[in-house]
């Protein structure tokens, strides 16, 4: 794949930034989730844990995403980045004094997700200001490869850091990488194009309507949103596998690694589809293949397995399904980002947005269906559940088998213009 968004400075600048914040967010999470685990030891705990990030994340991204067709884009990021680098601080502060709880825990991690709610609408719509319509495929990929890159990397690093010295260097890590994005921004100079600003709620409405009653937007965001909700938020147990498999933190921060390693390799597979007629089912194929494929770790790790042999076993599926988990999302995230209207593009993609929050969101199911039956059950239900939704989303919007990865340019000029909706 060529990444010919490098070529546009600016993008350029923002994405090697972007290193520094993402990897960031990897850091604290691997931190919270071990911290969390560590003061109460409750499957349950984690699955909370995921909802008090989740819940304010959903609920300040929909405002984000008006905001970030209404306002400086670049600005707003400058905010949430700041913010995000203070509530760290005081993480960091509270841990390193050991007056730490876990209620402190949640409340600090709804401010992360509070904060992270604002921030994802206004990033995910700022990067196409920065480069060229021909560039946007490599842009998306750049982007997944950021999440997924630092998803590989840093959790073994993290994990490694908790296991020699404490959760306070990880805090403390991850409020530099925020602060060294927030400089990075300051240096990034665009020119904004905002809309005349109206009523907010009828603004939100028009995008919430313009997905509903947009064919593709409402087939390929609900088909994300089951996935992440029901599947990729396994990793929000992941603590529990580590302990089961008899491991610790190193053995937790490489499982996740594991995943992303398979992520990546996903990103990577996509350009081999992307122009391919049959798109649409390749789409589809990747939505079905994920679910059936964890299937075999939630087999594998409802046995007691030992030894290197079963860890490979177990990991080799991990990273299959990351890999068409991630090739579903850079396919579909591409699809959107080409057809929406700019003048929609905060709204609509921050209601895409939401697919992040969902993962640690789904995590309180899996969590509390962990504690009622065994962690490899509650993979197992959300894995059947995923399939089950993915049939029947598919059978009730055939359009997707249709789309055509060759004529996207056709798609975004025949889509529903927004005033005739």
């Amino acid at each position: 794949m060529k990444f010919n968004a490098l070529n546009s400075p600016s993008y350029r600048r923002f994405w090697l930034g972007s290193i520094a914040s993402i990897g960031s967010v990897q850091l604290y999470f691997v931190g919270l989730a071990w911290l969390v685990f560590e003061l109460s030891g409750s499957p349950f705990d984690l699955g909370i844990l995921g909802a008090t990030i989740a819940i304010p994340t959903i609920f300040s991204t929909l405002i984000g995403g008006i905001m970030a067709d209404r306002i400086d884009r670049r600005k707003l990021l400058l905010v949430t980045t700041s913010m995000t680098g203070i509530v760290l601080i005081v993480l960091t502060l509270l841990d390193a004094t050991e007056l730490i709880l876990v209620w402190h825990v949640f409340l600090l991690a709804a401010l992360l997700g509070l904060i992270h709610g604002f921030e994802m609408p206004a990033r995910s719509s700022l990067f196409p200001s920065l480069i060229n319509s021909n560039q946007m495929m490599s842009a998306v990929a750049l982007n997944t490869i950021l999440w997924q890159g630092t998803r590989m990397i840093l959790p073994v690093i993290g994990g490694l850091l908790i296991a020699v010295s404490d959760t306070v260097i990880v805090f403390a890590l991850s409020a530099l990488g925020f602060f060294a994005m927030t400089a990075v921004l300051k240096t990034i100079k665009i020119e904004t194009s905002l809309q005349e600003a109206g009523k907010a709620s009828d603004e939100f409405f028009r995008g919430v309507r313009f997905v509903i009653e947009n064919r593709i937007f409402r087939t390929l965001i609900v088909l994300t949103f089951s996935l992440h909700f029901f599947v990729t938020s396994y990793i929000q147990i992941m603590p529990v596998f580590a302990d089961l498999l008899g491991g610790d933190e190193r053995t937790y921060g490489l499982l996740l690694s594991i995943q992303g390693i398979g992520s990546v390799i996903g990103t990577f597979t996509v350009r081999h589809f992307q122009q391919s007629k049959r798109l649409g089912m390749i789409i589809v194929m990747f939505a079905v293949l994920s679910p059936v494929t964890l299937l075999g770790f939630a087999f594998l790790t409802s046995f007691p397995i030992s030894g290197e042999g079963g860890f490979l076993l177990i990991s080799f599926f991990v990273v299959i399904s990351a890999i068409f988990g991630a090739a579903f999302l850079v396919s579909s995230m591409t699809v959107l980002q080409l057809i929406v209207p700019d003048d929609l593009r905060g709204r609509v993609m921050g209601i895409h947005s939401i697919t992040f929050s969902l993962i640690p969101l789904g995590g309180l199911l899996i969590g509390a269906l962990a504690s009622a039956f065994t962690p490899s059950m509650s993979v197992t239900i959300g894995s059947l559940i995923s399939l089950l939704a993915v049939f029947w989303i598919v059978r009730a919007n055939k359009e997707i088998w249709r789309l055509n990865g060759e004529n996207m340019t056709d798609v975004q000029l025949h889509s529903t213009p927004i005033h005739k909706i």
